[in-house]
């Protein structure tokens, strides 16, 4: 292992990313909250203006895959469309199957300079975790319990909401609804056997109602949506922990457009998206019998805005944390080293945690037991 490569795997790096990303969230988040006298005042200066700030938190998380890990990822498209990305609104389907995906979705959008706008669909929880939680707040992320009684209505208004957004969005969604398990898998594909509907091999089945009622709201503000698929060369199963590591990994994104095909009619459309991850099994089954996509290989030029950002909280926050670090050490104090390391213990642990929210093995139960439910 190289020098770069072996610091890369030190616990003290990781942690000095973690402290970046965490004070200098806090700090956006804490500017964000200002930005609120803004609304009755300007809504579209308030809009813009949270790009921005939301930009320098997720950006960081771009950083990493981009230039810390050097993932590379290769986009496979029609060179027409191309050309189009980030110029347009569009709705994106993304498949769940890897812990890295959603850090996947957010380089797409960093590569088309939609990242700061991104919106996603995204489960209520989320909205009171600190930092991206409270970033997606004032980006007027849609929230959802998961309960679609109780969903539809806010769902639907804050859609409409969005139809006066004076940025270039990409709206995510990931129609599975879950990440991708075995034992998901195996409770979807009892539903699908119980309501008729063809069976998947690499994906559960698709959450019909929110896609639909999306593509209904944002229609005429989208003038695209593009499906697509994720996959990792050489069976590499990517984390989260391992892209902290400097781990690099090879990612191979197939992205087609699909508007003039969506129904208008909720039933048609759901029978429309049923459709159209069965061809994305197919894509999957092609790719892993030949590691490619039907479309021309493209690498979009990596963008220098996130290893820039980065490096201007990095400046900003270091030097405080090392002149505290030194006055302590001068002091001498038993109660302040034995304070100062109980603080290394505690923020340990939360690198831990966060890194944990990403883990397939402790992902949400939606999907095993609320699949369950529809069955019987």
């Amino acid at each position: 292992m190289d020098i770069v490569g072996f610091l890369k795997s030190q616990f003290i790096c990781h942690l000095l990313i973690c402290y970046i990303f965490i004070v200098s969230g806090l700090i956006i988040n804490f500017i964000q909250l200002f930005t609120l006298i803004l609304w009755p005042i300007n809504k579209q200066l308030f809009r813009r203006i949270n790009c921005r700030l939301a930009y320098c938190i997720s950006s960081q998380m771009v950083m990493l895959l981009e230039w810390w890990s050097g993932t590379d990822c290769t986009l496979y498209t029609d060179p027409e469309s191309y050309h189009k990305y980030g110029k347009e609104n569009a709705i994106v389907i993304l498949n769940h199957n890897f812990e890295i995906d959603f850090l996947c979705g957010w380089n797409f959008c960093e590569r088309f300079g939609v990242l700061g706008s991104s919106k996603v669909l995204a489960k209520k929880e989320l909205s009171y975790m600190p930092i991206i939680g409270w970033m997606w707040y004032f980006l007027e992320i849609v929230f959802c319990k998961r309960k679609w009684e109780e969903d539809r209505k806010t769902v639907v208004q804050k859609l409409l909401n969005l139809r006066d957004y004076p940025e270039n969005f990409w709206f995510l969604i990931h129609c599975e609804g879950t990440r991708f398990t075995e034992q998901k898998h195996q409770i979807s594909m009892q539903v699908a056997e119980a309501k008729g509907l063809p069976k998947l091999k690499y994906h559960l089945l698709p959450r019909t109602k929110g896609f639909a009622v999306t593509v209904q709201c944002l229609r005429n503000v989208v003038s695209a949506v593009y499906d697509s698929t994720l996959n990792f060369r050489n069976n590499e199963n990517p984390t989260l922990l391992g892209v902290l590591n400097g781990k690099k990994y090879h990612a191979d994104l197939y992205v087609r457009q699909v508007i003039h095909d969506v129904p208008e009619d909720e039933q048609e459309c759901s029978a429309w998206l049923h459709r159209l991850y069965q061809e994305k099994d197919a894509f999957q089954e092609e790719y892993y019998r030949t590691g490619t996509y039907p479309a021309v290989p493209i690498i979009p030029p990596r963008r220098p805005w996130t290893l820039l950002n980065w490096l201007f909280w990095a400046l900003l926050l270091l030097y405080p944390l090392f002149k505290l670090l030194i006055n302590m050490i001068n002091s001498g104090s038993s109660l302040t080293l034995a304070s100062f390391a109980f603080v290394i213990v505690i923020a340990s642990a939360g690198v831990r945690w966060m890194i944990g929210v990403t883990e397939i093995n402790k992902g949400s139960a939606y999907g095993n037991n609320d699949n369950k439910q529809k069955q019987k």
